[in-house]
């Protein structure tokens, strides 16, 4: 650690942007708990902000299947709203609400849906997750939906490689609802045919929100070549994140796990492929991510003094803890007007 890097921190608006909650028995909302992120946990490790995820696993598409995602999904937003006191915490929805409250000292709370099967066909749940605080939506998780084929099909769900061919009708329905309503689309599980359409399609920039990079580690929830210069291409963001399968390929006869290190690898390939202004950073705490050196939101620091060890400065600190999100949240909201 060096003083710089700790002065940096303590300035920057951390945000990590996707952690998942304990559901449906969720911990204490304000106090130590055996999870990687808490509010203790975040105030220790400089973690000024937080997106926590509305998750809905991939199950059966009929009809009580889809009811019980997109009653789990509305319940957890509710919840995750609920944990802010307008005080010390303070739940937010827009940039500008974000920035205000870094500014007045408090933690910010956000939240997301992951899956979008959890709208069980029906565009006006979109309408309801933005009007509950949701500023993204993941369109798929693992396994293929009905808006999407995932990166990694579920087999024991009977699917296929690909079902839809990349986005579904309704898919691409959903989109440009998620456009009109102010909801940032989230690319992360997609397959790369599903990436690539929704980025041609969405009139905002797109978000992959915790994917790594795939010439680094051949795993297929991570980003190749051509879709990190897609992501360019139109303007979007690829948040590099702390799980350890995306960050550094199994060896034979073993694997030691990755570090903050082989995460500030997957950093520089990134902006050295694209450039700064479209990688950003996350965690994927308690959804199975944490590492040596970023193991939960108290060792946050780390993370940024080996990013500034390795000659990035306080204005790219700023853009890839924050400032490069915070463009794609305010671009979602103007484009909702």
């Amino acid at each position: 650690m060096t003083t710089t890097a700790a002065a940096i921190h303590a300035a920057t608006l951390t945000l990590d942007t996707h952690i998942d909650i304990r559901w449906p028995d969720p911990p204490d909302a304000t106090g130590e708990t055996d999870r990687r992120v808490d509010f203790p946990k975040m105030l220790r490790g400089g973690l000024k902000a937080a997106v926590f995820i509305a998750y809905t696993p991939q199950g059966r598409r009929d009809e009580e299947g889809l009811i019980t995602a997109s009653t789990r999904a509305e319940a957890m937003l509710r919840h995750i709203r609920g944990r802010a006191d307008d005080a010390a915490r303070r739940f937010c929805a827009t940039a500008g609400e974000l920035e205000a409250a870094h500014q007045a000292g408090a933690l910010a709370v956000l939240s997301a849906v992951e899956n979008a099967n959890a709208m069980a066909r029906d565009l006006s749940k979109l309408t309801l997750w933005r009007d509950l605080g949701a500023i993204y939506v993941t369109i798929t998780h693992d396994g293929h939906n009905d808006l999407a084929d995932a990166a990694r099909p579920k087999p024991d769900l009977g699917d296929a490689e690909a079902e839809h061919g990349g986005l579904s009708a309704l898919g691409r329905a959903a989109i440009r609802e998620m456009n009109r309503v102010g909801l940032l689309v989230d690319v992360s599980h997609s397959a790369k045919s599903s990436m690539m359409q929704a980025a041609e399609l969405s009139r905002v920039p797109i978000v992959a929100t915790h994917s790594c990079c795939r010439a680094l580690c051949d795993h297929p929830r991570n980003l190749d070549d051509e879709q990190l210069d897609m992501l360019r291409a139109v303007g979007g963001l690829v948040q590099i994140t702390a799980l350890d399968a995306f960050l550094r390929p199994a060896p034979q006869g073993g694997k030691s796990p990755a570090t903050v290190k082989d995460m500030a690898d997957h950093v520089d390939y990134a902006v050295k492929r694209i450039g700064i202004d479209h990688v950003g950073l996350s965690s994927d705490f308690d959804g199975g991510g944490g590492i040596p050196g970023w193991k939960d939101a108290s060792e946050t620091l780390n993370l940024t003094t080996e990013l500034h060890h390795r000659g990035y400065g306080a204005r790219e600190l700023d853009l890839l803890w924050s400032g490069n999100f915070r463009r794609l949240m305010r671009l979602a909201r103007k484009a909702a007007q």
